[in-house]
Parts: structure tokens; sequence; C-alpha cells
């Protein structure tokens, strides 16, 4: 019963596929404009894309940056994405393969060790990181240990003067929100059928998600408390907006220089 309750959906590919589709939902589409235009990518710089999914932001920094990026490596604990990043490589113009780079690693249990410091000029990250977990035994219950080492995490591994941009869910979302502001997704899909189909995995999926952040295990946190988090990690120049039909914080923050 233990390892049913603590079971990662994440990492296993039938969830990873259940998300691909979430770029053809509208408000994700929104999401996704907005975390760039915070971004704004330029020539010449190394970028870090965490729980990066399928690469929707990966190509968005590519894209947005017309090919000049120096790399960007997306970071996944579900090894199934590395295909959608195959894809990814192929498709983008100049396809150069070793620019766009996808690594299977559990951030949210191993850290970012992986990379040294000052590795990256900045990083990104869409709806992932309120998914970093850590379970105390002694006091027998889910903490933000997790959350909050990876904020030192990424402040570690970006330069000085580097952003990170990144959105994170609010308090209770309202994924029924998320699915009216998509309903004219089904009028422009290529196959509607199969477009309501994806949204009704992740619809469970999502249930499952609120489920664990009311028992603390995942964190769907205010604001405030975020910044708070932000502040304490280090970062300075903290701004923050909604996006994604208003079901998600956008948040811009810098490593001192």
């Amino acid at each position: 019963m233990l390892a049913e309750q603590t079971r990662n959906f994440w990492t296993e590919a039938k969830c990873a596929k259940a998300f691909w589709g979430q770029q053809e939902l509208p408000a994700y589409r929104r999401l996704l404009a907005d975390t760039l235009d915070w971004a704004a990518p330029e020539p010449g710089e190394k970028w870090l894309d965490l729980g990066c999914g399928s690469g929707a932001l990966t190509r968005g920094l590519w894209e947005y940056s017309a090919g000049r990026v120096e790399s960007v490596v997306g970071v996944d604990c579900a090894e199934t994405n590395q295909r959608k990043y195959r894809r990814l490589q192929l498709a983008l113009t100049p396809s150069l393969t070793e620019r766009i780079q996808f690594l299977c690693h559990n951030f949210s249990v191993d850290g970012l060790g992986i990379f040294q410091q000052n590795s990256f000029d900045h990083a990104v990250s869409g709806l992932s990181i309120s998914y970093a977990e850590s379970f105390d035994e002694r006091s027998n219950a889910w903490t933000q240990t997790a959350y909050d080492r990876l904020l030192a995490e990424v402040l570690r591994v970006l330069r000085p003067g580097g952003r990170f941009v990144f959105s994170v869910n609010v308090p209770e979302p309202s994924w029924i929100k998320v699915g009216l502001r998509s309903l004219t997704g089904v009028l422009t899909a290529r196959k509607p059928l199969h477009f309501l189909k994806k949204s009704a995995r992740m619809l469970r999926y999502g249930a499952w998600l609120k489920r664990e952040a009311r028992c603390g295990r995942f964190h769907y946190l205010p604001w405030e408390t975020v910044v708070g988090k932000l502040d304490s990690a280090g970062f300075s120049d903290v701004e923050h907006r909604l996006s994604f039909a208003g079901q998600a914080f956008i948040f811009r923050a810098v490593k001192p220089c």
C-alpha cells in the first residue's frame, strides 16, 4: 500500500506521454509564450531546461533566438522524453544535435550535482519544480526540503547575473478552468477525438497531483511563499505574474553578481 501511495508516475512513460498533448492546449500555449517573453534568450547563451518533458521550452528558446543560443540542456526524470528530443534535434533549423541535449536525471531526488558551478547562463522550468519531493522518516511526513535544495542548486549552476524563469501551479489549481479555456483546441485540432482523449488523461493525472499536493508531497504554494524561498536561496530581483488561465505563476529571479 505504501509503495502505491509513494509511486511517482512522472518517471513512467505512460504519464510522460499523456502530457505530450498539453502543447495543443491554448492555456498552455499562453503559458509558454509568457515564459519565453520573460526568458528572452539571446545569441551565445547556455540554457538549462528543468523538467523539460517533450521539449516545448527547449524548442521555444531555440526558435526565439533564431537558432543562435549556444546550447540547451533538457533534464527530465522520464526516459521516454528522449524520443521527443531526438525528433526535436532533427526538426530544428539549423539542425545541430550537439547543441540540444537531453539528460534523464531525477533532480527531485539527486539534485543538480551532475553540473558544475556557473555551468549555465540562464535556466527555465515549466510546471516542474513543484514536484521536488522529500520524505522525513523521523517525522513520517513529506517536507519541502527537496524544493528548497533545488532552488539553491539552480542558483549554484547559474553564472552571476543569470536568470531563472519558471512556472508553478497556484494553490488548488482548477484543471476545469484550464479545460474550459482549451475548448477551442477541439475545433482546431487535426484529430478532435484524439485531442479529447489526451485531455482526459491529463485530467486523471491532474487529480493525482492535487491529491499529493494536499498531503504535502508536492508543492502548490502561494506566490508569497515562493518569493520567500527564492530570497532565502539567494536570488534577487524576484518578479511574478499569472498565466495558464490563472492557474500558474511565472517567476523571474536573478543570481546576484
